[in-house]
């Protein structure tokens, strides 16, 4: 292996690894709290009818309860408002606990008689993320289940009539699918909250029905929206620790003016902005007490039950998870309203800026700005405060008595809470019915706080500043210098506007003088187009890192990134934007890690390739890691694809590509929030195209570095399985009798038909290794032999072949070298290494004991076979040569000669590279094995339905096939050069074909493995 080679993989693994770390780990700690309970939780389980139970034996219905509470509700006589959580991919219905834990704190806290009743479905962890085929059985079982849970409330004054659902993961995709059920009555669901489910589409696409389902309810959503306008859904992302499902995949697929549909990540809602990962989602506290908090403002006092008014559930969402403006739910007051107090609690500002702190006696205090002689200098009004109190704070006064204004209108609504304090941006424009505004900052419970306001002109406070090119690996730099004078900055970051871009945006703040009470810094990145907003908080002085990374793209690439800092008057501040070449690994990673499997299995296949051609021009394949290494040929694989997408935007194109009913072309689905047609089909966009070579790399690394590995892994376990096997010499050890092979066909095909595919398929390649094992002990065993005859001739590898010295060969007319230590004679039929040659004649193999002497017609002894003529002809050569070689004995016994380790190192190197592509249907089937086999407990003897059946068939009997396969069958094989050919065509395909339907790289590997096992066969 030439060192180049290994540097090249070698720098190409450290970027896969450098962006998995990126994507791992490379945004921030774990900031959630933990939810915790008071008392034991309790599940108990809800009894269904039979029929239920018989139609979905691994399914359960539980409630949660804890304490008292759950004594309480051993007879199932509840009263609360129902809510079913539903449980995602390989979840557990325990993960309710959170929820209900900190619902029942809450009901117990308000003491009014309103609570919760948490309920849970067990799914049985099912992999539905991986495994499609039960998602529909899923959603039959949710049906049922909100049914059942409705009829517990049939005595209850004022029984509900709807569920409210929170799904994790695939739980809110299943919960979304409900309304695809031709007998499910929408009014059954009135809100749905989703944690981290991917609705646009599914991470991994492992098999026809998990698309299938998908497609459905895109349809049911997209086609027929207007049916499901008063159907309120709140979909929850987690940000950029959570790996698993990245939160552009949770934007709803609805059309944009549905005001019902609201889609966010966790950093934007208020009173949490952290990010989580795909398991923390559900029992991060901040963002559970967000969900119970809007659940009881849900809840309508007079019945106890959930609203049935879709314009106070958006109310009420916008409240908790948009826009929290610091004031109680429901107490804005359109109609003035009258200000007291004595003539000293009132001060009129004419400063531009206020910075005042509360005193620790407590007093009444109100600022009064005038607008009349500030309307033309400034745009705007600015006012910020750390007193979290739930009350009105800024009013606009309509009616003034001298000093003092008696009546005002409420402008409070507009504020916005932030972590260290409460901010509202009045636009004087809308004021005109405004003479003064009135800030209040009276505490007459003596609690101090600090209130600080100005006057701002945008235009001034805004700055402009271009982004470095995605590619300038950190080298370049855009800063900008803000020598504060206001409270409040503003600077657009042009260009910014796609994922795959990913900056380090550095913010070092520094003031002349120090103050204890200066609040914080708080910086947040707000995205246009999409609520993804994060945000950042820092002390005076600081260096502050901020990631600008995005979970979505900019639909027109018009709008860029908005960097808000909320600063401190007189302090000066440095932006630095510099782009980050590891998070830009990490973004590909993030966006375009799916397709990877494909080049993989690209890489794998084509080595496979090399080594028949390999076969075919000298007789003996190359060795796994320079197959593997020659395997990465972007020119001939991405360039027809990019031809194929360039030919398809001609009409006469698509008319002809349709007319052979061939696929659409795969691509990522856009990254756009509302990336949609109007038939609602997902749009898609060139930049991953353009990102092909680089996936070409990663992918061909992974399967480089993936067969050191194998090779590693069987040595390990060759050792381990020695001790239980007779050492052998010879090169068809581990095969199957023709019989054997017939009856294991028919077998597996029972047993597929009867059971699972995926269990043939894993079947297949267990037998297949187990011939690999076979082949690594008698290379070990033969290795080891210390009285194996030398060649006569002695082989120099250098990459291409093998240039014999000391026999007096003539360079030969083609120029081409011999690799290996021996000959393969064609001509005849007969394969000669040194002084040990393989007879054919009879299907006798003689070792170093006896040679058949060529040109004289003399019988061997005890074969009884003839020579076949007096002199050989080797193929691709045309020369004749005859080696004088005399059989050797030893003691009566024959000599095995080098030649013997030699064919057993090529059969091995064949079938290393079959055991390789053979692991990618395993792994792609092992999602369905894995479901089945967890339901055998249940008498589920047949996988229905199967992705794996039948297409699984020509896979398995093509792997049985060849197990037998040598390299000397093949050598002779007529249709070989054939085969060979149709591995480049077959990895176009699958590049065309499989990055968005994975299932179909199966489809592909039987295509090229059947013609090969043909092959061995004629």
């Amino acid at each position: 292996m030439r060192v180049a080679t290994v540097a090249f993989y070698g720098c190409a693994l450290g970027l896969l690894a450098m962006g998995l770390r990126e994507m791992f780990s490379g945004f921030e700690e774990n900031r959630c709290t933990m939810t915790y309970m008071f008392e034991y939780p309790e599940y108990r389980r809800i009894a269904l009818p039979r029929r239920m139970a018989r139609q979905y034996p691994a399914y359960g219905l539980y409630l949660y309860g804890e304490g008292q509470y759950a004594q309480d509700t051993r007879g199932l006589k509840l009263t609360g408002a129902p809510v079913l959580f539903l449980p995602g991919n390989a979840g557990s219905y325990k993960q309710a606990r959170s929820l209900g834990s900190v619902a029942l704190r809450k009901a117990e806290a308000l003491e009014g008689g309103v609570h919760l009743n948490v309920f849970t479905i067990d799914f049985n962890e099912e992999l539905v993320a991986l495994y499609g085929g039960s998602l529909r059985r899923q959603t039959h079982f949710l049906h049922e289940s909100i049914k059942a849970i409705l009829r517990l409330y049939k005595d209850h004054e004022a029984p509900p009539h709807s569920v409210v659902l929170v799904g994790h993961s695939m739980g809110g995709v299943v919960a979304r699918a409900l309304f695809t059920l031709p007998r499910f009555s929408p009014r059954l669901v009135s809100l749905i909250i989703t944690q981290a489910s991917p609705h646009q589409a599914p991470v991994l696409s492992l098999d026809t029905h998990l698309l299938e389902f998908y497609s459905a309810v895109r349809q049911r959503w997209v086609g027929r929206a207007e049916d499901l306008r008063n159907v309120t859904v709140l979909s929850v992302g987690g940000g950029y620790r959570d790996y698993q499902v990245r939160s552009g995949l949770t934007a709803l697929p609805c059309p944009q003016d549905d005001p019902s549909k609201l889609s966010l990540v966790v950093t934007a809602v208020p009173r949490t902005w952290v990010s989580t990962d795909h398991l923390s989602i559900v029992w991060c506290k901040e963002l559970v007490l967000a969900t119970v908090r809007a659940f009881f403002d849900l809840i309508e006092p007079e019945t106890g039950q959930f609203s049935d008014d879709p314009e106070r559930r958006m109310a009420i969402l916008n409240h908790h998870f948009i826009r929290h403006p610091v004031r109680v739910l429901g107490e804005q007051l359109e109609t003035p309203v009258s200000l007291s107090g004595s003539p000293k609690t009132w001060s009129e500002v004419n400063t531009l800026r206020l910075a005042y702190s509360a005193p620790k006696e407590g007093q009444a205090k109100y600022f009064l700005f005038a607008l009349s002689s500030r309307r033309r200098a400034y745009s705007h009004f600015y006012c910020r405060s750390n007193n979290l109190e739930m009350t009105s704070w800024v009013y606009g006064c309509t009616q003034m008595n001298g000093s003092m204004c008696v009546q005002a209108v409420d402008l409070s609504f507009g504020t916005e809470l932030l972590p260290a304090y409460k901010v509202l941006t009045l636009s004087l424009s809308e004021l005109s019915s405004v003479s003064h505004l009135i800030v209040v900052a009276s505490n007459l419970n003596g609690r101090q706080f600090t209130v600080e306001c100005e006057w701002q002109r945008q235009e001034s406070q805004t700055i402009s500043v271009p982004v470095p090119h995605v590619l300038s690996f950190g080298m370049s730099v855009s800063d900008v210098t803000l020598n504060s004078t206001g409270l409040r900055h503003t600077i657009e970051l042009q260009h910014f506007h796609q994922v795959y871009q990913a900056f380090r945006i550095s913010v070092v703040s520094h003031c002349k003088v120090t103050k204890a009470d200066r609040l914080p810094n708080v910086y947040i990145m707000k995205v246009p187009w999409f609520r993804e907003d994060s945000v950042t908080t820092s002390s005076i002085p600081s260096v502050t890192e901020i990631s600008g990374m995005l979970h979505t793209s900019s639909p027109d690439n018009s709008a860029g990134v908005l960097l808000q800092l909320h600063t401190a008057p007189n302090c000066h501040y440095k932006v630095s934007v510099r782009t980050s070449f590891p998070r830009v690994l990490g973004q590909v990673l993030r966006f375009c890690g799916p397709v990877l499997p494909v080049y993989v299995a690209v890489a794998l296949l084509l080595a496979c390739g090399g080594q028949m051609s390999s076969v075919v021009r000298m007789g003996r394949p190359l060795q796994m890691s320079h197959a593997v290494a020659r395997s990465l040929q972007p020119h001939k694989v991405d360039l027809p694809v990019y031809l194929l997408h360039l030919l398809l935007r001609y009409s006469w194109f698509q008319d002809g590509w349709s007319a052979l009913h061939l696929p659409p072309l795969d691509a990522l689905p856009a990254t756009s929030p509302d990336g949609t047609t109007q038939e609602g089909l997902p749009l898609n966009e060139d930049w991953p195209r353009l990102l092909s070579p680089l996936l070409y790399v990663l992918g061909a690394a992974m399967a480089f570095w993936g067969s050191v590995l194998l090779r590693l892994f069987l040595r390990l376990l060759s050792l381990l399985l020695a001790p239980l096997h007779r050492p052998s010499v010879s090169r068809d050890c581990g095969t199957l009798h023709r019989r054997t092979q017939l009856l294991l066909i028919l077998c597996l095909s029972v047993l597929g038909w009867a059971s699972c595919g995926a269990l043939s398929i894993t079947a297949t390649f267990l037998l297949h290794l187990y011939r690999v094992l076979r082949l690594q002990m008698t290379e070990r065993s033969l290795s080891h032999m210390l009285n194996l005859v030398p060649e006569k001739q002695t082989d120099k590898d250098n990459g291409t072949g093998n240039k014999e010295r000391g026999t007096g060969e003539k360079e030969r007319g083609t120029g081409e070298k011999e690799r290996g230590t021996g000959e393969k004679e064609r001509g005849t039929g007969e394969k000669e290494r040194g002084t040990g040659e393989k007879e054919r004649g009879t299907g006798e193999k003689e070792r170093g004991t006896g040679e058949k002497e060529r040109g004289t017609g003399e019988k061997e002894r005890g074969t009884g076979e003839k020579e076949r003529g007096t002199g050989e002809k080797e193929r691709g050569t045309g020369n004749s040569e005859v080696l004088d070689s005399k059989p050797k004995e030893c003691n009566g016994a024959p000599l095995l000669s080098d030649s013997v380790l030699q064919d057993v190192r090529d059969d091995l190197q064949l079938h290393v590279s079959l055991s390789a592509l053979l692991t990618l249907p395993v792994m792609l089937c092992a999602p369905s094995l894995i479901h089945w086999t967890r339901n055998l407990r249940y008498s589920v003897a047949r996988l229905d339905p199967d992705p794996c059946w039948p297409h699984s068939v020509p896979l398995f009997i093509a792997s049985l096939l060849l197990i037998n396969c040598n390299t000397l069958t093949l050598s002779y094989s007529k249709t070989l050069p054939i085969t060979s050919r149709l591995v480049l065509p077959l990895s176009v395909a699958m590049v065309t074909f499989s990055p968005l339907h994975l299932y179909r790289v199966n489809y592909f590997v039987s295509a090229a493995l059947v013609p090969l096992a043909v092959s061995c066969l004629f």
